[in-house]
């Protein structure tokens, strides 16, 4: 039972017609309001200093809100793609050392990786690596969705918003929906129209520079020549991005990740 005057003591209790005290309910605590200006401002800030860690856990958990403004989420994406394809030091890298009958592609098949992200973030120029050679690799467990309702790929890593692209998608909602994974991977893409194959290179070929192929035949997420196509349902069915967008995917995922598209 409540004792009335331990209560009197700390609140001021409200009289009731049977003579009891019953104290006053405190109101909850407001949640501080979230001044995205001053943290898009300080994250800047600690982006031009290079704490990109610190820039990026200050916009993080702006960017789960659901009112996180395109602006704060475009530099979330950009320190985080940064902290992913530099040598930058963060809490997801691991320190590697070159073992005898290591290689790029071991390695990476090893820690779920690509060997395209080993060797950007290592500056690394070429496959060779050598014995005791120190590797920073990033631990991500990427997953992508594609919205065909805006026409946006958002990346994720444990869960967590990691970038969001702009892209190009299916005209009369040709673009399939459900769960998928990326199956196939490929620099230099030909393109097969019909019995006809269209090498790269040739103006013909529209994929752009890479391919991300689905567990769907003939579906895929590819690059483009023509940026006009991107923030529009216009395709035959696959997911258009820019090519200097696509050839930073192609970087950061690896077979197996998963995708969802959905209206």
């Amino acid at each position: 039972a409540t004792n009335p005057a331990a209560a009197s003591a700390t609140t001021n209790p409200a009289p009731t017609s049977a003579g009891v005290a019953i104290p006053t309910p405190e109101p909850a605590p407001l949640a501080p309001a979230v001044n995205e200006a001053a943290t898009l401002k300080q994250a800047a800030e600690l982006k031009s200093a290079g704490s990109l860690v610190a820039a990026r856990n200050l916009l993080q958990s702006a960017a789960d809100q659901p009112e996180a403004s395109t602006n704060l989420i475009a530099l979330l994406g950009e320190i985080n793609a940064q902290i992913a394809l530099t040598p930058v030091p963060a809490p997801e890298k691991i320190e590697y050392t070159v073992v005898a009958g290591d290689s790029l592609g071991k390695i990476a098949k090893q820690h779920g990786t690509t060997i395209e992200l080993i060797k950007q973030s290592n500056l690394l120029s070429a496959d060779l690596i050598r014995l005791g050679s120190h590797l920073r690799i990033y631990q991500g467990e990427f997953a992508v969705t594609v919205n065909k309702a805006d026409n946006s790929l958002t990346v994720t890593d444990h869960g967590r918003l990691f970038k969001r692209y702009p892209v190009g998608t299916g005209q009369y909602s040709k673009t399939p929906v459900g769960q998928f994974k990326v199956t196939s991977r490929v620099v230099h893409p030909t393109w097969w129209r019909g019995d006809k194959d269209i090498p790269y290179g040739d103006p013909e070929n529209i994929l752009g520079t890479h391919w991300l192929g689905l567990d769907i035949p003939g579906y895929g997420i590819h690059g483009t020549w023509d940026d006009t196509a991107i923030g529009k349902q216009s395709t035959a069915g696959c997911v258009r991005l820019r090519n200097a967008d696509i050839e930073q995917l192609y970087c950061l995922l690896p077979v197996g990740t998963p995708v969802v598209i959905r209206e």
